[in-house]
């Protein structure tokens, strides 16, 4: 009899036991999913110079994205900026990249190849354009820059695009009427304070660091462009009706601006993407872009200006059918 006992005792305390394992287990699954969803593989996303803005988003994105996508390698590569990166997409030598409107439609009205396969994902924040000179200079509008040495990009940056559209808008020729020089942002400010160049152009988001720490340690200032120069630059057609008006802000650079704002060009960048590229992956990555908005923004400024309402707007590209998913979803 009491073994009988014995044996039921330890049966109702093992089945107790199994009970108490089962409803933890279910709370575990509940509370602690386990990433079934999640994409594996691969990814290359195309960033940018290492001084400028579309490297630190995307080193921050990878860590957003890493924590939504466990299972997704996210791999970044090094570009000289726009021009590139689009060309990077459409060749399917990178799988996502930021790249400013303008470069984007120069790459679709030339037919490069893959043109057609390019997708959007998001419409991000805007580039604006730096004009940088030392203070001392008397470079007082883009007319002032002919005969000068200018810093106009690299050949496969964005900036290399819009400081020629410029130049020419301010009837300058980008390699007569100025000594042309093809260093990037990572060089362009040890140029400036080794007199080497006259002036650069930059266009990023707001505020670039590698503007910044320059301006701490040496003299400058930004010299305006002018509305009668977007008049002249939408004259042109084409990929330059993309850019618009805009002000920087004068707690951008306080060190240069000294309080004042400067009148300047913008253009959006565009979060892409290949037209084969998965619905799922690119609905739950454009979810992760949307999401990490305020977490990016805390180290990147430009970036707290991605705004759900205004994001599915990618001209001149057509959404990816995994992005038209996502804001489909979040559609009030």
């Amino acid at each position: 009899m009491v073994q009988a006992l014995l044996r039921t005792g330890r049966r109702r305390a093992l089945l107790g036991s199994a009970a108490a394992c089962a409803v933890v287990g279910l709370l575990l699954w509940w509370l602690l999913p386990l990433d079934e969803g999640s994409p594996r593989g691969t990814v290359t996303f195309s960033t940018g110079s290492p001084s400028g803005v579309y490297q630190k988003y995307g080193t921050l994105l990878q860590g957003a994205i890493a924590k939504d996508m466990p299972r997704l390698d996210v791999r970044l590569l090094n570009s000289d900026g726009s021009q590139e990166n689009v060309r990077r997409v459409a060749t399917g030598k990178a799988d996502f990249t930021i790249a400013a409107a303008d470069a984007v439609e120069a790459y679709k009205l030339e037919h490069k190849p893959g043109a057609d396969r390019l997708r959007g994902c998001a419409r991000l924040y805007d580039d604006y354009v730096h004009l940088v000179v030392p203070r001392s200079s008397p470079v007082q509008s883009v007319a002032d820059l002919r005969g000068r040495k200018v810093a106009i990009g690299p050949g496969g940056s964005g900036v290399r695009l819009i400081a020629e559209h410029v130049l020419m808008a301010a009837g300058l020729d980008p390699h007569q009427d100025v000594t042309p020089v093809s260093d990037g942002i990572g060089a362009v400010p040890g140029l400036m304070e080794g007199r080497r160049i006259d002036a650069f152009f930059w266009s990023g988001g707001l505020p670039t660091g590698a503007v910044t720490e320059l301006s701490k340690r040496f003299p400058i200032r930004l010299v305006p462009i002018g509305s009668d120069l977007v008049a002249k630059l939408h004259a042109q057609g084409g990929a330059s009706r993309y850019y618009r008006a805009a002000v920087m802000p004068a707690d951008a650079y306080p060190q240069a601006e000294h309080g004042s704002s400067v009148q300047t060009v913008a253009v959006a960048n565009l979060l892409m993407t290949r037209e084969d590229m998965n619905a799922d992956l690119t609905e739950k990555l454009t979810r992760t872009v949307i999401d990490s908005r305020d977490g990016i923004g805390a180290q990147v400024h430009a970036a707290q200006l991605v705004d759900l309402r205004t994001a599915l707007y990618t001209d001149p590209l057509e959404l990816h059918e995994g992005a038209r998913r996502y804001y489909r979803s979040v559609k009030p």
